[in-house]
Protein backbone atom coordinates (compact mmCIF):
# COMPACT_ATOMS: atom_id res chain seq x y z
CA UNK A 1 0.00 0.00 0.00
CA UNK A 2 1.44 3.36 -1.02
CA UNK A 3 1.01 6.97 0.79
CA UNK A 4 0.64 10.33 -0.28
CA UNK A 5 0.49 13.15 0.94
CA UNK A 6 -3.47 13.36 1.62
CA UNK A 7 -3.20 9.52 3.31
CA UNK A 8 -2.86 5.86 2.23
CA UNK A 9 -3.78 5.13 -1.46
CA UNK A 10 -4.85 1.51 -2.04
CA UNK A 11 -3.28 -0.18 -5.02
CA UNK A 12 -5.67 -0.96 -7.80
CA UNK A 13 -6.48 -4.70 -7.88
CA UNK A 14 -4.87 -6.34 -11.22
CA UNK A 15 -4.53 -9.80 -12.98
CA UNK A 16 -2.49 -11.02 -9.53
CA UNK A 17 -5.20 -10.36 -7.10
CA UNK A 18 -7.74 -12.39 -10.01
CA UNK A 19 -5.47 -15.08 -10.12
CA UNK A 20 -5.93 -15.76 -6.32
CA UNK A 21 -9.63 -15.35 -6.39
CA UNK A 22 -9.85 -17.71 -9.39
CA UNK A 23 -9.98 -20.98 -6.86
CA UNK A 24 -13.07 -19.50 -5.48
CA UNK A 25 -14.55 -18.33 -8.61
CA UNK A 26 -13.95 -21.79 -10.85
CA UNK A 27 -16.72 -23.75 -8.80
CA UNK A 28 -19.81 -21.72 -10.26
CA UNK A 29 -17.88 -20.80 -13.66
CA UNK A 30 -17.83 -24.59 -13.70
CA UNK A 31 -21.58 -25.05 -12.64
CA UNK A 32 -22.54 -21.63 -15.34
CA UNK A 33 -20.77 -23.50 -18.18
CA UNK A 34 -22.23 -26.74 -17.46
CA UNK A 35 -25.88 -25.63 -16.24
CA UNK A 36 -26.26 -22.51 -18.62
CA UNK A 37 -24.04 -21.73 -21.62
CA UNK A 38 -23.42 -25.40 -23.02
CA UNK A 39 -27.17 -26.32 -22.66
CA UNK A 40 -27.95 -22.73 -24.54
CA UNK A 41 -25.21 -23.59 -27.16
CA UNK A 42 -26.76 -26.64 -27.73
CA UNK A 43 -29.99 -25.20 -27.79
CA UNK A 44 -28.91 -23.06 -30.82
CA UNK A 45 -27.46 -25.98 -32.76
CA UNK A 46 -30.89 -27.96 -32.45
CA UNK A 47 -33.29 -25.16 -33.61
CA UNK A 48 -31.13 -25.86 -36.77
CA UNK A 49 -32.29 -29.30 -37.11
CA UNK A 50 -35.46 -31.23 -37.11
CA UNK A 51 -34.27 -33.42 -34.27
CA UNK A 52 -37.14 -35.27 -32.84
CA UNK A 53 -36.21 -35.66 -29.18
CA UNK A 54 -35.87 -39.38 -29.27
CA UNK A 55 -33.17 -40.57 -32.08
CA UNK A 56 -29.66 -40.29 -30.50
CA UNK A 57 -27.93 -36.55 -30.31
CA UNK A 58 -24.61 -36.04 -31.91
CA UNK A 59 -24.69 -39.72 -33.30
CA UNK A 60 -22.68 -40.30 -36.64
CA UNK A 61 -24.29 -39.44 -39.79
CA UNK A 62 -26.54 -36.89 -37.23
CA UNK A 63 -25.80 -33.41 -38.43
CA UNK A 64 -26.33 -35.20 -42.80
CA UNK A 65 -29.48 -36.18 -41.54
CA UNK A 66 -31.09 -33.89 -39.01
CA UNK A 67 -29.36 -30.97 -40.16
CA UNK A 68 -31.90 -28.07 -42.25
CA UNK A 69 -30.15 -25.01 -41.37
CA UNK A 70 -32.74 -21.58 -40.57
CA UNK A 71 -35.79 -23.67 -42.07
CA UNK A 72 -37.55 -23.63 -38.94
CA UNK A 73 -37.53 -20.40 -38.30
CA UNK A 74 -38.65 -19.52 -41.47
CA UNK A 75 -41.58 -21.81 -41.15
CA UNK A 76 -42.10 -20.15 -37.75
CA UNK A 77 -42.39 -16.40 -38.94
CA UNK A 78 -44.21 -17.66 -42.27
CA UNK A 79 -47.08 -19.15 -40.09
CA UNK A 80 -50.24 -17.72 -38.72
CA UNK A 81 -49.78 -19.93 -35.72
CA UNK A 82 -46.88 -17.66 -34.63
CA UNK A 83 -48.62 -14.34 -35.16
CA UNK A 84 -51.82 -15.53 -33.27
CA UNK A 85 -49.90 -16.48 -30.59
CA UNK A 86 -48.08 -14.04 -30.27
CA UNK A 87 -51.41 -11.82 -30.20
CA UNK A 88 -52.17 -13.74 -27.32
CA UNK A 89 -49.18 -13.25 -25.48
CA UNK A 90 -49.43 -9.38 -25.98
CA UNK A 91 -53.14 -9.43 -24.99
CA UNK A 92 -52.18 -10.75 -21.74
CA UNK A 93 -49.44 -8.28 -21.48
CA UNK A 94 -51.65 -5.47 -21.82
CA UNK A 95 -54.21 -6.78 -19.69
CA UNK A 96 -52.06 -7.91 -16.64
CA UNK A 97 -49.36 -5.15 -16.22
CA UNK A 98 -51.20 -2.11 -16.24
CA UNK A 99 -53.97 -4.06 -13.31
CA UNK A 100 -50.98 -6.24 -11.38
CA UNK A 101 -49.29 -2.61 -11.42
CA UNK A 102 -52.40 -1.05 -9.80
CA UNK A 103 -53.26 -3.24 -7.23
CA UNK A 104 -49.66 -3.53 -6.24
CA UNK A 105 -49.27 -0.02 -5.66
CA UNK A 106 -52.41 -0.12 -3.94
CA UNK A 107 -51.73 -3.15 -2.16
CA UNK A 108 -47.86 -1.53 -0.91
CA UNK A 109 -50.04 2.00 0.13
CA UNK A 110 -52.23 0.52 1.65
CA UNK A 111 -49.64 -1.78 3.67
CA UNK A 112 -47.11 1.14 4.11
CA UNK A 113 -49.11 2.95 6.77
CA UNK A 114 -48.42 2.19 10.71
CA UNK A 115 -51.38 0.79 11.90
CA UNK A 116 -52.26 -1.87 14.21
CA UNK A 117 -52.04 -5.31 12.80
CA UNK A 118 -50.62 -4.09 9.43
CA UNK A 119 -48.30 -7.18 10.30
CA UNK A 120 -50.92 -9.59 9.69
CA UNK A 121 -52.11 -8.70 6.60
CA UNK A 122 -48.52 -8.14 5.39
CA UNK A 123 -48.66 -12.32 5.66
CA UNK A 124 -51.82 -12.39 4.24
CA UNK A 125 -50.97 -10.79 0.97
CA UNK A 126 -47.63 -13.21 0.59
CA UNK A 127 -49.50 -16.10 0.99
CA UNK A 128 -50.58 -16.48 -2.58
CA UNK A 129 -47.19 -15.93 -3.48
CA UNK A 130 -46.46 -19.20 -1.44
CA UNK A 131 -49.21 -21.21 -3.29
CA UNK A 132 -47.89 -23.54 -5.59
CA UNK A 133 -49.10 -22.59 -9.17
CA UNK A 134 -50.41 -25.89 -9.72
CA UNK A 135 -52.81 -25.77 -6.51
CA UNK A 136 -53.82 -22.42 -7.20
CA UNK A 137 -54.66 -23.06 -10.86
CA UNK A 138 -56.83 -26.01 -9.76
CA UNK A 139 -58.71 -24.13 -7.26
CA UNK A 140 -59.25 -21.25 -9.42
CA UNK A 141 -60.59 -23.75 -12.25
CA UNK A 142 -62.92 -24.89 -9.82
CA UNK A 143 -63.86 -21.60 -8.38
CA UNK A 144 -64.54 -19.91 -12.45
CA UNK A 145 -66.16 -23.21 -13.56
CA UNK A 146 -69.28 -22.06 -15.36
CA UNK A 147 -72.03 -23.89 -13.75
CA UNK A 148 -71.27 -25.00 -10.42
CA UNK A 149 -67.91 -22.45 -9.71
CA UNK A 150 -68.04 -20.26 -6.72
CA UNK A 151 -67.73 -17.25 -8.36
CA UNK A 152 -70.81 -17.52 -11.18
CA UNK A 153 -72.96 -18.46 -7.93
CA UNK A 154 -71.52 -15.22 -6.36
CA UNK A 155 -72.83 -13.01 -9.23
CA UNK A 156 -76.20 -14.90 -9.46
CA UNK A 157 -76.71 -14.03 -6.01
CA UNK A 158 -77.01 -10.27 -7.22
CA UNK A 159 -79.21 -11.47 -10.13
CA UNK A 160 -75.53 -11.10 -12.60
CA UNK A 161 -75.44 -14.07 -14.98
CA UNK A 162 -71.97 -14.87 -15.12
CA UNK A 163 -70.25 -16.07 -18.38
CA UNK A 164 -68.15 -19.35 -18.90
CA UNK A 165 -65.08 -17.53 -18.03
CA UNK A 166 -62.35 -20.44 -19.40
CA UNK A 167 -64.81 -21.98 -21.82
CA UNK A 168 -65.37 -18.58 -23.90
CA UNK A 169 -62.83 -17.71 -26.05
CA UNK A 170 -63.78 -13.83 -24.95
CA UNK A 171 -63.32 -14.72 -20.87
CA UNK A 172 -60.52 -17.30 -21.00
CA UNK A 173 -57.85 -14.83 -21.19
CA UNK A 174 -59.21 -12.21 -18.97
CA UNK A 175 -59.57 -15.01 -16.40
CA UNK A 176 -55.79 -15.88 -16.93
CA UNK A 177 -55.05 -12.10 -16.24
CA UNK A 178 -57.51 -12.08 -13.05
CA UNK A 179 -55.42 -15.26 -11.27
CA UNK A 180 -52.07 -14.17 -12.07
CA UNK A 181 -52.93 -10.50 -10.83
CA UNK A 182 -54.16 -12.55 -7.79
CA UNK A 183 -50.46 -14.70 -7.17
CA UNK A 184 -48.47 -11.85 -7.88
CA UNK A 185 -49.63 -9.03 -6.41
CA UNK A 186 -48.04 -9.57 -3.05
CA UNK A 187 -44.88 -9.83 -4.55
CA UNK A 188 -44.53 -6.78 -6.01
CA UNK A 189 -46.40 -5.17 -3.67
CA UNK A 190 -43.73 -6.63 -1.04
CA UNK A 191 -40.89 -4.50 -3.29
CA UNK A 192 -42.69 -1.33 -3.83
CA UNK A 193 -43.50 -1.43 -0.15
CA UNK A 194 -39.75 -1.84 0.49
CA UNK A 195 -39.48 1.48 -1.74
CA UNK A 196 -42.18 3.43 -0.16
CA UNK A 197 -40.76 2.87 3.13
CA UNK A 198 -37.53 3.82 2.25
CA UNK A 199 -38.63 7.15 1.26
CA UNK A 200 -37.88 10.13 3.41
CA UNK A 201 -40.83 10.71 5.57
CA UNK A 202 -40.02 14.37 6.07
CA UNK A 203 -41.22 14.44 2.08
CA UNK A 204 -44.79 13.66 3.29
CA UNK A 205 -44.95 15.29 6.14
CA UNK A 206 -44.20 18.31 4.23
CA UNK A 207 -46.80 18.12 1.82
CA UNK A 208 -49.59 17.40 4.62
CA UNK A 209 -48.11 20.85 6.39
CA UNK A 210 -48.72 22.44 2.48
CA UNK A 211 -52.13 21.14 2.59
CA UNK A 212 -51.69 18.04 0.30
CA UNK A 213 -54.28 15.64 0.51
CA UNK A 214 -53.70 12.16 0.37
CA UNK A 215 -54.44 11.26 -3.07
CA UNK A 216 -52.42 14.39 -3.69
CA UNK A 217 -49.47 13.43 -1.43
CA UNK A 218 -49.29 9.90 -3.25
CA UNK A 219 -49.15 11.07 -6.31
CA UNK A 220 -46.68 14.05 -6.40
CA UNK A 221 -44.32 11.70 -4.09
CA UNK A 222 -44.83 8.40 -6.41
CA UNK A 223 -41.71 9.65 -8.65
CA UNK A 224 -39.46 8.92 -5.81
CA UNK A 225 -40.64 5.33 -6.60
CA UNK A 226 -39.36 4.81 -9.77
CA UNK A 227 -36.26 2.93 -9.32
CA UNK A 228 -38.95 0.01 -7.43
CA UNK A 229 -41.52 0.81 -10.31
CA UNK A 230 -38.98 0.28 -12.64
CA UNK A 231 -37.89 -3.38 -11.33
CA UNK A 232 -41.52 -4.86 -10.88
CA UNK A 233 -42.21 -3.64 -15.29
CA UNK A 234 -38.92 -5.73 -16.06
CA UNK A 235 -39.22 -8.44 -14.22
CA UNK A 236 -43.41 -8.71 -14.55
CA UNK A 237 -42.95 -7.96 -18.25
CA UNK A 238 -40.43 -11.06 -18.45
CA UNK A 239 -43.08 -13.12 -16.38
CA UNK A 240 -45.34 -12.56 -18.61
CA UNK A 241 -44.13 -13.91 -22.10
CA UNK A 242 -42.90 -16.80 -19.68
CA UNK A 243 -46.69 -17.18 -19.18
CA UNK A 244 -46.72 -21.04 -18.99
CA UNK A 245 -48.59 -23.25 -15.40
CA UNK A 246 -51.95 -21.55 -15.31
CA UNK A 247 -52.36 -21.94 -19.18
CA UNK A 248 -51.40 -25.20 -18.98
CA UNK A 249 -54.00 -26.55 -16.26
CA UNK A 250 -56.87 -24.23 -16.40
CA UNK A 251 -56.95 -24.28 -20.30
CA UNK A 252 -54.59 -26.21 -21.90
CA UNK A 253 -54.44 -23.26 -24.91
CA UNK A 254 -58.28 -23.51 -25.24
CA UNK A 255 -60.96 -22.63 -26.31
CA UNK A 256 -60.45 -22.66 -29.94
CA UNK A 257 -56.38 -21.59 -29.17
CA UNK A 258 -57.51 -18.41 -27.39
CA UNK A 259 -55.16 -18.56 -24.71
CA UNK A 260 -52.32 -20.43 -26.58
CA UNK A 261 -48.55 -18.27 -25.59
CA UNK A 262 -45.68 -18.73 -26.22
CA UNK A 263 -44.33 -21.11 -23.84
CA UNK A 264 -47.18 -23.53 -24.24
CA UNK A 265 -46.30 -23.84 -27.80
CA UNK A 266 -42.86 -24.73 -27.07
CA UNK A 267 -43.51 -26.99 -24.35
CA UNK A 268 -46.19 -28.59 -26.64
CA UNK A 269 -43.93 -28.97 -29.85
CA UNK A 270 -40.77 -30.22 -27.68
CA UNK A 271 -42.26 -32.91 -25.70
CA UNK A 272 -46.18 -33.81 -27.13
CA UNK A 273 -45.20 -33.45 -30.84
CA UNK A 274 -41.58 -34.53 -30.62
CA UNK A 275 -40.70 -31.74 -32.93
CA UNK A 276 -37.38 -30.35 -30.73
CA UNK A 277 -35.82 -28.28 -33.09
CA UNK A 278 -39.27 -26.54 -34.29
CA UNK A 279 -39.31 -25.82 -30.11
CA UNK A 280 -35.83 -24.77 -30.01
CA UNK A 281 -36.36 -22.05 -33.05
CA UNK A 282 -39.47 -20.91 -31.18
CA UNK A 283 -37.68 -20.71 -27.60
CA UNK A 284 -35.09 -18.13 -29.51
CA UNK A 285 -37.30 -16.11 -31.33
CA UNK A 286 -38.95 -15.12 -27.71
CA UNK A 287 -35.59 -15.23 -26.13
CA UNK A 288 -34.94 -12.23 -28.81
CA UNK A 289 -38.20 -10.69 -28.53
CA UNK A 290 -37.56 -10.38 -24.29
CA UNK A 291 -34.13 -9.41 -25.36
CA UNK A 292 -35.56 -6.20 -27.42
CA UNK A 293 -38.25 -5.58 -25.13
CA UNK A 294 -36.05 -5.24 -22.61
CA UNK A 295 -33.17 -2.93 -24.55
CA UNK A 296 -35.93 -0.56 -25.07
CA UNK A 297 -37.12 -0.27 -21.06
CA UNK A 298 -32.99 -0.23 -20.33
CA UNK A 299 -33.04 2.87 -22.93
CA UNK A 300 -36.97 4.46 -21.81
CA UNK A 301 -35.41 4.37 -17.97
CA UNK A 302 -33.57 7.72 -18.19
CA UNK A 303 -36.43 9.60 -19.19
CA UNK A 304 -38.81 8.95 -16.19
CA UNK A 305 -37.22 6.69 -13.07
CA UNK A 306 -35.37 9.12 -11.00
CA UNK A 307 -32.72 7.63 -8.62
CA UNK A 308 -31.38 10.92 -7.27
CA UNK A 309 -33.94 11.35 -4.53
Amino acid sequence: MKTSKTGPRLKKPGGEGLLRASPFLLPSLIGLAIFYLAPMVVSIFISLTDWNGLDRLFADGFIQEHFIGLDNYKAILTSQEFWKVLKNTLTYIVLYLPLMMAVSLAVASLLSQQRRGVGVFRVLYYIPVLTSWVAASLIWKSILAPQYGAMNNILAFFGIEGPGWLLDEKWAMPAIVLVSVWKDMGFFGLILLSGMVGINRTYYEAAEIDGAGAWTRFWQITPLLTPAIFYVLIVSLINSFQLFPQIMIMTDGGPNGATQVMVERIYKYGFRYFKMGYASAFSWILFLIIMVCTAIQMRGQKRWVNYDA
